[in-house]
C-alpha cells in the first residue's frame, strides 16, 4: 500500500487555530502549515523554556496571529476562536510532564481536562469550525504492561496524574462528540494519541534527548533513570503528519473519520531508553556517555506500545523515518543551531525533506 503524502493544497489559505503553539510540537505544527500557506492563528502561554523552538525559529513572524494566554481562561479563548472564525482547530496546549504532574496534580488537571473542556465549549460557539483534532497522548491507555500494541477501543486510564488527566481528555471529548457534535452539519472531532515524540528544538526538562544533549554539550555524563523502559519513539513530523492527515479527512469527509486514531512508530522502534541513548550516542560522538541513577524515582510504565493499523488501514499513514534516521535529523538540528545558523529556514528544510521522504 503506497503511503499518502501530506496534500499541501488542501491546506492552502485554510484558516487554523491552534492552541499550545509555542511548544515543541506546537512549534514545528507552526511551521509546517505556515509553509503550506495555511493562516494560522496560535493560542498558549509564553514558552517555559529559555531556549526554545518558538523563540529560536522566529515562528511568530509565519503566523498570521499570536495570543499568549491561558486555556484555562474559557472567555478569552473563545473570544480568540470566534475573531478568528477558524476552518480547522488543532488542541495541543497542555501541561505534557509526568514527574512535573506528581509536583503539580492541580495545575496538571486543570489545565488537561478543564482545558479541553475549554476548547470544545469555544468550538461549539463557533460556526465556522468544521475539523477539530484533540491531541492526548499514547499514555492515556490503562498500561497493563502487556506486550502487545494498544488499540484505540482499548480502556482508558493512568497511573499519575498527567497520564489520567490526558485519559480524563479523551472522555470528555467523546462526551462533547455524543452529546453536541451528533448531527451530520456539527464539526468533526477526533483525538490523535502519539508515542514519545523526539526531534530538534526541544529543551523541555525531563525528556530523554534533551537531557541528553544537555549534558553531552556540557561533556557530562547522562544520567537514566530507567534504562531499561520501553517506549514508542518517534521523530515529531511522524505524528504531526498523521494529524494533517486526519484533519483534512474531518474537513472533507465528516464524522466517518471523528473517533480515536494512535499514531506510534513501526514496531521496530518501540525500543528501550538504553537502546536509544546508545543510538544518539553513536550519532553525537565526542565522548558522549551515560550512568543509571539509583535513588527512588516516582512510578513511570516499563512498557509502552501503539497499534497504529486503524491510521495504516483507513487513513493511508505509515511512518516514514526510522529511529536512526530521527536521531541524524536531531544532531544535524543541534548542530545547526549551534552555529547560528537560520533556525527558521533549517526547520522548514527538515520539513521539506520529510515530505519528499
Amino acid at each position: 500500500m503506497e503511503i499518502s503524502k501530506i496534500n499541501s493544497g488542501f491546506w492552502s489559505g485554510k484558516k487554523v487555530f491552534l492552541t499550545g503553539h509555542t511548544g515543541f510540537k506546537g512549534g514545528w505544527l507552526s511551521l509546517w502549515l505556515s509553509s503550506m500557506r495555511a493562516e494560522v492563528t496560535g493560542y498558549s502561554l509564553a514558552p517555559n523554556t529559555n531556549p526554545n523552538l518558538y523563540s529560536v525559529a522566529h515562528i511568530e513572524s509565519i503566523q498570521n496571529q499570536s495570543y499568549i494566554a491561558d486555556i484555562r481562561n474559557l472567555d478569552a479563548l473563545s473570544t480568540a476562536i470566534k475573531y478568528a472564525q477558524p476552518d480547522i482547530l488543532f488542541h495541543m496546549a497542555a501541561q505534557p510532564l509526568v514527574r512535573y504532574s506528581y509536583l503539580n496534580p492541580v495545575e496538571t488537571y486543570a489545565t488537561n481536562i478543564m482545558g479541553t473542556v475549554n476548547v470544545l465549549e469555544s468550538v461549539r460557539l463557533c460556526d465556522s469550525i468544521k475539523s477539530v483534532v484533540i491531541i492526548t497522548t499514547d499514555k492515556c491507555y490503562d498500561n497493563k504492561e502487556w506486550e502487545w500494541g494498544y488499540r484505540e477501543n482499548e480502556a482508558m486510564g493512568g497511573h499519575d496524574p498527567y497520564s489520567s488527566s490526558k485519559g480524563c481528555a479523551e472522555l470528555v471529548t467523546s462526551a462533547y462528540r455524543n452529546s453536541f457534535f451528533n448531527k451530520h452539519y456539527s464539526p468533526s472531532i477526533a483525538t490523535a494519541r502519539a508515542g514519545n515524540v523526539i526531534g530538534g528544538g526541544d529543551w523541555s526538562g525531563d525528556r530523554l534527548i534533551p537531557d541528553a544533549i544537555k549534558a553531552f554539550e556540557n561533556a557530562q555524563s547522562l544520567i537514566l533513570r530507567n534504562p531499561l523502559s520501553t517506549r514508542p519513539w518517534q521523530h515529531v513530523l511522524e505524528p504531526l503528519s498523521g494529524y494533517l492527515m486526519l484533519a483534512e479527512k474531518l474537513y472533507s469527509e465528516g464524522n466517518a473519520f471523528a473517533s480515536s486514531w494512535n499514531f506510534g512508530p513501526l514496531d521496530s522502534d518501540t525500543r528501550t531508553v538504553e537502546e536509544v541513548t546508545n543510538m544518539l550516542i553513536k550519532e553525537w560522538g565526542q565522548g558522549a556517555n551515560w550512568r543509571q541513577e539509583g535513588n527512588d524515582q516516582p512510578y513511570e510504565a516499563n512498557f509502552l506500545k501503539l497499534d497504529c493499523s486503524k491510521a495504516r488501514k483507513y487513513l493511508n499513514w505509515s511512518p516514514k523515518w526510522s529511529l536512526e534516521t530521527a536521531m541524524i535529523k536531531i544532531v544535524e538540528w543541534q548542530r545547526a543551531y549551534k552555529s547560528q545558523q537560520s533556525m527558521l529556514q533549517f526547520s522548514l528544510k527538515q520539513i521539506n525533506e520529510y515530505m519528499k521522504a
